[in-house]
């Protein structure tokens, strides 16, 4: 129940005013059964903006940290990612996520939606990392389609660092679904995850725009920031 009701109640109508989201390429998403939304990563705000705008209910893994926190705002963080559809996963490890990808094995076998990021983390300069394997070995043992997304200019809206978003006009754009089927029965091979996620990524950087980077995203993360590049924009 708070999921719609942050969607087109509490929420929904300010990020409408604010982000005047449009949406392309909808039609690719399945009015049923279940299938994996590969998204790039810019902001915060993704994981808003793109449920705001596809019709069906998404599930979302989330970083562990938004549901241990303390205190007042730590119990009002677990409710609220819990109650808009979030699934926690512990990131420090292949072993420690396991229990976030039996979940969402789950909710898609029950037919669901779930929005991946398989960068893993958000980009830190606006640019398209590379891709973690995890989204991969889901699809390959599942059997479900991956469709990409393209979130842009939701780091305009919601700078990282930033507390109150900047009005800009927000773009989501929807791919072709991607059929893994033909490397039925390989599942745990690295080599074919790993050209599973490339191939994904590849699709990403055309839909976006954006400057690929062959290196994980997360380790920059602890490094001085950087200059966003022009290209970055590229999709603007």
């Amino acid at each position: 129940m708070w999921y719609w009701s942050f969607k087109y109640i509490f929420l929904g109508p300010i990020l409408r005013v604010l982000g005047r989201p449009t949406i392309e390429g909808h039609e690719n998403i399945p009015t049923d059964g279940p299938a994996i939304l590969a998204s790039n990563h810019l902001a915060v705000m993704d994981s808003f903006f793109l449920p705001l705008m596809v019709d069906r209910r998404i599930y979302f893994l989330a970083k562990s940290e938004y549901f241990t926190g303390t205190g007042l705002k730590g119990a009002f963080q677990r409710w609220f990612f819990t109650a808009v559809g979030q699934i926690p996963i512990d990131r420090s490890g292949a072993a420690a996520a396991e229990g976030a990808f039996t979940a969402a094995r789950r909710q898609l076998e029950a037919g669901k939606l779930m929005g991946m990021y398989p960068e893993g983390t958000r980009s830190p300069d606006g640019r398209l990392y590379k891709g973690k394997t995890g989204l991969a070995r889901l699809a390959m043992d599942t059997g479900v389609p991956v469709i990409p997304v393209a979130m842009v200019d939701t780091h305009k809206f919601n700078p990282p660092g930033s507390i109150l978003p900047r009005p800009t006009k927000v773009t989501v754009r929807i791919g072709k679904p991607l059929d893994f089927s033909r490397y039925e029965g390989m599942e745990g091979n690295r080599y074919i995850e790993r050209a599973v996620t490339d191939e994904i990524m590849y699709e990403l950087m055309q839909l976006s725009g954006q400057q690929y980077v062959d290196v994980y995203a997360a380790s920059l993360k602890n490094k001085a920031p950087a200059v966003s590049p022009p290209a970055a924009d590229a999709a603007a």
